[in-house]
């Protein structure tokens, strides 16, 4: 009997067992590779693993990894990406060298190819979960439940990194980009501004203020260096062109088991990077966004363009052009409708 069919039942991995338990939770179960690696299923969607104790490629950095996906329940491909690299760690191709947990962050979506169920998982961290509109939804306890298993993972080890990895609803005139949450005072290491170029990734995107998207709980409650990883288009599962994301898959890969960095010459570049100037939020019955539904992200608007007005706010691009990421006019009031972003190199 294989090591996937010991953990996640005959003849399934990682993914489909995932759906298959998606509306119920998991038992626990324990497994040891030949090579001494543990894995420990601790609930539908929720893996962690411990390297072996004695490996060719011990951990340079002492770093733990926290790698997640499908927090939005249709954005597959990142999905697809972390399993077959499981299913590449349980086929014996290579070996763990850090702890890992890895994330499949709303299974009943992921099951439903639906962003979310009832409201939306990446709004709910840093104890959003709690309040009261909240209070009995099934993406409320999942929130809470994530947050126990970081926590617990922090808990036991050091150096965190979390990579939280998505793709977008709408095109985007950058494919790939990140973002870094609001920490007061911090600025993005050289290092991982490395792996994001080796990952594909060629813009960042620093965020302006404390959030409530997974990455943003990580980084402030856990002090994880954490990032937003946007890398293509929705697509259903089945149909994603993986091709498309050997960037990540190998940069990832590479964190995994333990090797160093690639030469500097292999870096692709320097990456871009914008900051947010402003936050649209739907203020109610009189707000107007003159932003066209099928707008790409990173659409830049000339100086003095009318992005938003209600009764009494009327919002203007400033003295230099603006670009607007994460457009959507269909949010409930007091919801983020998208943001303006200034380019700072």
């Amino acid at each position: 009997m294989s090591v996937r069919d010991l953990i996640f039942g005959s003849g399934r991995d990682w993914l489909s067992h995932t759906l298959s338990t998606a509306e119920h939770a998991s038992s626990e179960k324990v497994v040891v590779l030949d090579d001494g690696t543990g894995l420990q299923l601790q609930d539908s969607g929720l893996l962690y693993l411990e390297p072996p104790a004695r490996q060719p490629n011990p951990n340079p950095n002492n770093e733990s990894l926290i790698v997640s996906a499908g927090v939005h329940g249709n954005e597959t491909a990142p999905i697809e990406v972390l399993n077959n690299l499981l299913n590449e760690l349980l086929d014996g191709q290579w070996q763990l060298a850090c702890p890992l947990l890895l994330i499949l962050g709303n299974p009943p979506a992921m099951d439903a190819g639906e962003r979310f169920v009832d409201v939306n998982l990446n709004r709910l961290f840093g104890g959003a979960h709690r309040n009261p509109e909240y209070q009995g939804l099934p993406e409320a306890e999942r929130a809470h439940a994530l947050e126990q298993a970081c926590e617990a993972f922090a808990a036991k080890h050091s150096n965190v990194c979390h990579y939280d990895l998505h793709t977008a609803i709408r095109p985007s005139l950058r494919e790939k980009f990140a973002l870094y949450p609001f920490v007061e005072g911090r600025d993005v290491p050289q290092g991982q501004i490395d792996f994001l170029l080796e990952a594909d990734v060629d813009t960042l995107l620093l965020q302006h203020r404390e959030g409530t998207t997974f990455a943003s709980f990580s980084s402030t409650l856990l002090g994880a260096e954490s990032f937003t990883v946007e890398l293509g288009k929705v697509r259903p599962f089945g149909h994603n062109d993986l091709e498309r994301f050997n960037g990540i898959a190998t940069a990832l890969r590479r964190r995994m088991k333990g090797e160093k960095p690639p030469p500097e010459d292999k870096a692709a570049g320097k990456i871009t990077t914008f900051e947010v100037v402003h936050e649209i939020i739907n203020t109610g019955d009189s707000f107007h966004f003159h932003v066209p539904d099928d707008v790409a992200n990173f659409t830049l608007y000339d100086p003095g363009t009318v992005i938003w007005e209600d009764a009494t706010t009327c919002y203007r691009v400033g003295e230099s052009a603006e670009g607007i990421v994460f457009p959507n006019r269909h949010v409930p009031v007091g919801h983020r409708v998208g943001l303006m972003v200034k380019r700072r190199n």
